[in-house]
């Protein structure tokens, strides 16, 4: 965020930047229609209601969520159409929120395993809404996800026991990195880790409609072909570690913590108010330290504390006076999101509005 923080701003908040936001969102919703792709954004970068709807108005096909009561928060703010991008594990309790969720809105599933998909079809089995399924397959980030070989009999349980299967998707974790030819290589990856396993379902006579894939970092590598649906997640703000690795530039951050300097102990280092309460405490290996001083840049963050981060100065660096108000860019701000309850909005050095965080907490 290059616009300045509101005088007298209550430390620390999570600021975000509207113009900056609606030109992330609109960059990427121009780039995937252009390119022939959907896009199906995933919302726990941001939990808002307010940026969900601005994503849908610029295009997007739906959302993605991560978890079930991700999922009830944005149909109660009026979502309609939304994929839970996880192999979800279904309790009796799970399975009785989901089944209601299957009844209300256009509802698509991951799964992983032959039993993961029979849960599933038992918890939904004669909703009023079919429920979709896609098969994870695993790309290369070696997290959730099925060998591309093994689609096949994933998607046949889940056919099997009534569900509707609809294609398979993957997340290309692996391109994170400083190397650009990481991103490109995990692009690679995704496309004919997904065309396999799309092949392998329809050996089966299974139709794939949607082959879906995508993430921030490997924006702008995708090509047209196998994959037909995009779900980048941290674009709608970018974050430090986006910065750090090249996939966006300080122009490009819309959301920082603000926080007060309430100490100055040695010309060499100062402590802010801001901890890993607001912060989170992911460590990224492409950025020093905790985070991100735009009016800092070659500072670094080396301790936090659930209230304090002391932030180290090079060799030299005048360093600012107590009192002063700074931002920080949090390493992964999908983690920041959830643990505040609002978010400043500000243009041009004043809080325009709050939009509270809609789903935040919804870890279940």
């Amino acid at each position: 965020m290059v616009a300045p923080l509101p005088d007298g701003i209550a430390t620390p908040a999570l600021v975000v930047d509207p113009e900056i936001l609606d030109r992330n969102i609109s960059r990427m919703a121009e780039a995937s229609r252009d390119r022939g792709f959907a896009l199906r954004p995933h919302a726990k970068s941001h939990k808002s209601a307010q940026i969900a709807d601005r994503q849908l108005r610029a295009g997007a096909r739906g959302l993605t969520v991560a978890t079930i009561s991700e999922a009830e928060a944005f149909v109660r703010a009026g979502v309609d159409d939304l994929f839970i991008a996880y192999p979800v594990w279904l309790d009796a309790g799970k399975a009785q929120r989901l089944r209601r969720l299957a009844d209300d809105v256009a509802l698509r599933v991951g799964v992983e395993s032959a039993e993961g998909a029979r849960r599933l079809g038992n918890a939904v089995g004669g909703s009023a809404r079919p429920v979709e399924v896609l098969v994870e397959i695993d790309s290369g980030t070696q997290r959730t996800g099925v060998p591309p070989h093994a689609a096949g009999e994933v998607a046949k349980t889940a056919a099997d026991v009534g569900l509707e299967v609809i294609g398979v998707f993957t997340f290309p974790g692996h391109g994170y990195g400083h190397d650009a030819q990481a991103r490109v290589r995990a692009a690679r990856d995704e496309e004919r880790a997904l065309d396999e396993a799309a092949q392998a379902l329809r050996e089966l006579r299974l139709d794939v409609r949607v082959v879906s894939g995508g993430s921030t970092p490997t924006a702008g590598q995708w090509q047209p072909g196998a994959v037909n649906e995009l779900r980048p997640g941290v674009y709608v703000f970018n974050d430090a570690t986006q910065l750090a690795i090249g996939t966006c530039q300080v122009e490009d951050l819309a959301l920082v913590a603000a926080a007060t300097v309430i100490s100055v102990p040695a010309p060499d280092r100062f402590v802010l108010d801001v901890g890993s309460k607001v912060l989170g405490t992911d460590r990224s290996p492409w950025v020093t330290g905790h985070g991100y001083l735009p009016r800092f840049p070659e500072a670094a963050i080396t301790g936090l504390w659930e209230h304090h981060a002391v932030v180290r100065l090079p060799e030299g660096a005048r360093g600012p006076r107590l009192g002063d108000v700074l931002a920080v860019v949090p390493n992964h701000i999908c983690t920041p999101v959830n643990l505040v309850d609002e978010l400043l909005v500000v243009r041009d050095g004043e809080v325009v509005d709050r939009w509270p965080v809609t789903a935040r907490g919804t870890n279940t």
